[in-house]
Parts: structure tokens; sequence; C-alpha cells
């Protein structure tokens, strides 16, 4: 029997979250609608035209089982264009979101005798899903007092003769942090010289919001140096603000990597919604993607604003390395310098304010690292986080005192 560990923060949300007046829990920016996608777009007639064929159009399985054709054309257009990372549309496969496509990639290429080192923290699933397969896990620990950075010495002292993959995180859930170009290029070197798989999960890819292209730092995707066994994930989800559209890729380089993708693909599905594809072809199109993704990197400007200046004036209790990408921060709560018992914290914030955190200790680590911090998401409504930053000062003024702390 496959042991598959609890996935601690989908348990910790979907147990809590009807019912939470400020539901600071999520980690996308603020969803839209297919209206929204019409307004957005410089081509409003072709988003009604997509609209009016679907009433006509046969519910078969569509016209390819790797994904609607001028899908996979707009996702290609996300990565280079001009470099080693220009990626072809046949190269890429579309999934029923992110998190199926990263089950894939796993179930495709990992299994017993394999070692897996994973970038850490990082969303569960990111490794305990190979471990579930029989693999060998070694986590590879950003280092907080290095703004979440990544030690490339610490990880060739991490490879071993069976190591098969190497997997990021880029923008990092659940610290914002992103792998800058410099060591991103690093691990790709190491990786090839090695003949090791690169996965890099980029499902917070495009959103910057604290660092643009023309900063030498600035990482592009994975795909960008030209390797040929690199393969990366993302979905509509978290930096398109479209979750509801359950529409997911995987794309490498690699045609042997992309087979075996579609073989292991085949055995969970035969295609996804002809109906979520259309309209993710519609939010990906040139003419609409560019102001959609303007409209989530200012919002999450004008938020993480906002929870800075909540920090700078709780400084005596909090504290967080500024995010870089992503609508997502980790913040770290202590009294007298000592951290906080966090699922504690959560736990009564969410009965007496009505404000919905994830615990970091419970959800990103394993029952020691990340004691006292917690997941706040920052990309929804203003007006929404500005009320649940008031209520958590009014528990921090009145009841953070009770808290106990945690145990080391």
């Amino acid at each position: 029997m496959v042991k598959i560990e609890p996935f601690e923060v989908d348990h910790w949300i979907l147990t809590r979250s009807t019912g939470p007046k400020y539901n600071l829990a999520h980690s996308y920016s603020l969803p839209i609608t297919i209206k929204d996608i019409k307004s957005l777009s410089e081509n409003a007639s072709k988003v009604d035209d997509i609209l009016t064929s679907l009433q006509s159009t046969p519910m078969d399985y569509g016209s390819s089982f790797t994904g609607l054709e001028t899908l996979r054309e707009n996702i290609a257009s996300l990565y280079p264009l001009e470099s080693a990372g220009s990626i072809s549309p046949n190269n890429i496969l579309t999934s029923p979101g992110a998190s199926l496509a990263n089950f894939i990639v796993f179930f495709a290429l990992v299994g017993p005798g394999d070692h897996v080192i994973v970038q850490y923290p990082t969303y569960q699933q990111l490794y305990s899903l190979p471990a579930s397969l029989g693999a060998q896990v070694s986590l590879w620990q950003a280092k907080e007092e290095g703004n979440w950075s990544l030690d490339v010495e610490e990880l060739q002292r991490l490879i071993k003769p069976n190591t098969k993959m190497i997997v990021i995180n880029n923008p990092q859930n659940p610290t914002g942090a992103i792998i800058p170009n410099q060591i991103l290029s690093k691990i790709i070197q190491i990786a090839q010289e090695n003949a090791i798989t690169v996965f890099s999960d980029e499902v917070y890819r495009p959103s910057f919001h604290s660092i643009t292209p023309g900063d030498p730092t600035f990482p592009p995707s994975a795909l960008a140096y030209g390797y040929k066994n690199t393969i990366i994930t993302s979905s509509l989800s978290k930096a398109y603000s479209l979750a509801g559209i359950r529409i997911g890729w995987l794309a490498t380089h690699s045609t042997s990597i992309l087979d075996l993708c579609i073989n292991a693909r085949s055995y969970a599905l035969i295609t996804a919604s002809q109906i979520d594809e259309q309209i993710a072809a519609c939010a990906l199109d040139p003419s609409c993607i560019e102001n959609l993704v303007k409209r989530n990197t200012a919002l999450a400007k004008t938020n993480l604003a906002l929870v800075q200046s909540f920090i700078d004036e709780h400084s005596s209790v909090c504290g967080w390395v500024s995010p870089v990408a992503g609508p997502i921060g980790f913040i770290r709560f202590t009294r007298d310098s000592k951290p906080v018992d966090d699922v504690v914290f959560c736990t009564r914030l969410l009965e007496k304010k009505g404000i919905l955190l994830v615990p970091g200790r419970k959800c990103f680590g394993d029952g020691r690292n990340f004691a006292g911090y917690v997941r706040l998401g920052f990309g929804g409504d203003t007006a929404v986080l500005e009320a649940a930053l008031a209520a958590l000062g009014d528990f921090i003024r009145d009841g953070y005192e009770g808290l106990p702390l945690a145990e080391l």
C-alpha cells in the first residue's frame, strides 16, 4: 500500500475555510470573472466569439489529447522566444491544474531507488509525493538570514550516485522569495554536469511585484537555460486569478520526458475540459494577458505595502523577509524574541477575530522547523485585507500575551 502523508496545508484550509470573516490563508491573486477577461482583453469580440462557439461545440475529447492547440500556442508564448528557452507548443501538455501536472511529473519520472533533492520550505506535494512513490528525499533548506537563499555548495554535497531529480519552486511558496538568476543558472549547470533532471514548479510566475526583468537577479523560467532535462509546471490558479478554470500545464525541452508524462497522464485522464481550455486560451491570449498581469502586479504592490506597514508597526512581535514575488509571505511571530506556538496562534485568531492564516510549523515544517511562522496571503481585496490587519492588530493588543510559546 502506498503511504501518502496527510496534506497538511490543504487539510488546514479546507476544514476551516467555511465561516472565517477574513480568509488570508489563500495563495492566489484576486479571482476574476469571465466578464473580466473580456474587459481586460484588447479584443473583446474574440472572447465573445469563443464563448458563442462553445455553445455549439460537440463536447467530445477535443482535437488533441495533449491540449487545445491555441492554448498550447499561448502557453508557449509565455516563455523566451529568442533564446535557448524557446519552447514548442508540441512540447507542452495541459492538465486540470498544476497539482495534477506535478503529480504526473513525479509519477512518470520517479520511483523506488531514486534520490530526489527538494528546495525547502516549499509546497508539501513537492517532497511528500516523491517520498510516497518510494524515492529517497533530501530537503535543501533555504536560509532565512540570506533572504531565503539557497547554497549551491550544499546542493553539490547532497547529490548522490542515484540522484534523479532536483526540485525547485520559483517563485517560492510560502516565502515569496525567488531563486535569482545567478543561483538558478548554477543549479542548471550542476544538474547538467550530473545528468540530473531539473523540475521547476513555476505556478507563481509571473507574479513579480518587487523586482523587474531589467534587474540582473531577475529569474527567467528554468526553461530559459536550454538544458534538455528540464521540466516546468504552472497553471492559471495563482498568478492569473483563475483557480476556478482548472487548467495547468507542464513543458519540457525533452521529447522522451514528454512522452513519459503523456503516458503517465493517460492513467489519470484523457483530456482536460474543452470549456476550461477555451476560456484559458482567452485569458492567456496576447490581447489579454499583459493587462491581467499588470492588474495583479499593481494589486500585490498595494497590498504588500499594507502588510509591510503592519509589520513595521508591530515589529516587537513579528517580522519577515519581504516577499519578492507571489501574493504570499512568511511572517514570524514571537514574544520576548521566542517563537509563539503558531498552531495555537492561528486557532485562537480564527476563533476570536475570524482571521484564517496558515501555521508554518504544521503546514510547512516537520514539527520542529518554522515554529512561530504563519503564511499570509495578500493577493485579495484591498479593503478586506485592511480590515483583517486591523483585527489582527486588535488581537495583538488584547490576547497575544496569553499565547503559549512554541516547544522547541
